[in-house]
């Protein structure tokens, strides 16, 4: 069996977060800020105690709800490309390509919005792309998540669930790249986790 790794996206793939600027892409910033505003003091508490998961589905529904999906599909593509072309880490990048020139599964496990998740995989040449899913009835965005955050210990979920699915005997990863508290139970899931920091990770095939 081929080894599969595992690689986070905002600020493990890329210089930045990615999640912000697309919800900007898709509703403008004014629209983005009004919809802070619209639940101020919430939205305060969400960032302080970091309940991540309650905001997201906040922003979300602001953002989302009534968009037609082709419309989100297509800016989607264009912010892919955009991430693609200016955001990606060299480091990280050239890792991703080490695993797939040895022929490795290479997923991508983000909590991160399908809408450019699933064209930045398309891009990158990626096995597959477990991410956060956006809801939608008869093509329209109704402003729900469909499914859980994909951060945490869905990560985990994801990935097995992933795993069993594509026939892996065992649900062990080879390798996990993350940046975050939020890659814990990803990296717990791998034989060679790296975590991710500012500082470039080795150009080679061995982990730190």
């Amino acid at each position: 069996m081929p080894e599969i790794a595992a690689f986070d996206v905002d600020r493990t793939l890329t210089v930045r977060d990615c999640v912000v600027p697309f919800m900007s892409a898709v509703a403008g910033r004014h629209r983005l800020v009004s919809s802070v505003l619209a639940r101020p003091v919430s939205v305060s508490r969400w960032a302080i105690n970091g309940e991540r998961d309650q905001l997201k589905v906040h922003m979300v529904e602001k953002v989302f709800a009534g968009r037609r999906e082709d419309d989100i599909a297509e800016i989607g593509a264009r912010f892919a490309h955009d991430v693609v072309g200016s955001w990606m880490r060299n480091d990280t990048m050239h890792r991703l390509r080490w695993h797939q020139e040895r022929g490795d599964v290479v997923l991508l496990v983000s909590a991160s919005l399908h809408p450019y998740l699933d064209p930045l995989g398309d891009l990158l040449e990626v096995d597959g792309v477990l991410c956060t899913r956006l809801a939608v009835r008869d093509g329209v965005h109704d402003g729900f998540l469909d499914g859980p955050n994909c951060r945490g210990s869905e990560k985990a979920t994801q990935i097995e669930r992933w795993m069993r699915s594509a026939g892996f005997d065992e649900d062990v990863l080879s390798w996990a790249y993350g940046d975050s508290a939020g890659d814990r139970e990803m990296l717990g899931l791998a034989r060679h986790p790296v975590r991710v920091g500012r500082a470039d990770i080795p150009r080679h095939g061995e982990a730190r």
